[in-house]
């Protein structure tokens, strides 16, 4: 196999032959190629056709040569570039979070669909980078919106996420689930939880994301099981709790939600068709509308 240290020194000749170096280690190995070369010269995908015959310096082609190496390795293209796109809005990514999925927008989509007229308060659960937090915040700057995350780290990079959007009504806390928010209430919780399991095979190609991000326990529901059965104590009547999950957890979810006396619980399907993401709404004696303040 060729590497790296035989690329010609054009554009398309780098490109080509990081495209090669990688198509064994990613699905998309002429995209990472061009991602990370545009992010290196400040180009778009498009510009970097239009200049294919363009030489590349010597110090740009080494340093080139090294992130090709790194995202061979398994190190995600986000973390090289230092950027991800997630709701059309550029975030910041570091390895203290998860790189943002296409999939986990499907939360965001369902929470706008929930919240429909008048204001109303959302809790993000573990919210890493703050993708939920900052999409929902975007498309809805008269809410109150709440993101918590453990880690420290992971806070600092969604503040930063923040005042770079220009998104400064979010709050950011550093706690362990809800006891961030002690005895607040909310209209729609959301999480993105660790869920996968603790020898999972998946992890092998995860392994420069952070694991408490990732890891859910021995079955993978553990911390989908505390965060549901907490749910209803921050929950205004009629408010809703919307959670994804790995696609074969589904059934499992469902009959979390159930045992804590959910209704109108629902499993959807992420974009892919897999069952990813699961709500539920807050048992209540004729619930206010949601949004409404309550008393």
């Amino acid at each position: 196999m060729r590497t790296v240290t035989d690329t010609p020194n054009t554009i398309a000749g780098l490109l080509r032959i990081a495209a090669e170096l990688l198509c064994e280690r990613s699905d998309s190995p002429r995209l990472d190629a061009e991602v990370i070369l545009g992010n290196l010269l400040g180009a778009t995908r498009s510009a970097l056709t239009v200049r294919r015959d363009d030489a590349i310096d010597a110090d740009t082609e080494r340093a080139y040569r090294e992130l090709i190496v790194r995202r061979a390795g398994g190190v995600p293209v986000a973390y090289l570039t230092g950027v991800r796109e997630f709701w059309s809005l550029p975030l910041k990514v570091t390895p203290a979070v998860l790189v943002p999925r296409p999939e986990t927008e499907l939360l965001v989509e369902q929470a706008l669909e929930l919240l429909v007229g008048g204001s109303a308060a959302v809790l993000d659960l573990g919210t890493g980078s703050g993708a939920i937090a900052l999409a929902v915040a975007s498309e809805r700057r008269d809410a109150r919106v709440v993101g918590v995350d453990i880690s420290e780290a992971a806070i600092r990079v969604a503040r930063d996420n923040a005042e770079a959007l220009g998104l400064a009504h979010i709050e950011w806390r550093v706690g362990s689930w809800f006891a961030a928010v002690a005895e607040e209430r909310f209209d729609v919780i959301l999480s993105n939880p660790p869920y996968i399991r603790a020898r999972d095979a998946a992890l092998a190609s995860l392994q420069a994301e952070p694991a408490m991000a990732l890891i859910g326990g021995p079955t993978g529901l553990e911390q989908l099981s505390s965060i549901i059965a907490a749910a209803a104590s921050h929950l205004n009547p009629g408010g809703w709790l919307l959670t994804e999950h790995g696609a074969d957890q589904a059934g499992a979810v469902a009959a979390l939600f159930e045992r804590q006396h959910f209704q109108d619980i629902r499993s959807l399907e992420d974009y892919s068709g897999r069952p990813r993401l699961t709500r539920g709404q807050l048992r209540g004696p004729s619930p206010p509308p949601l949004n409404q303040e309550s008393p």
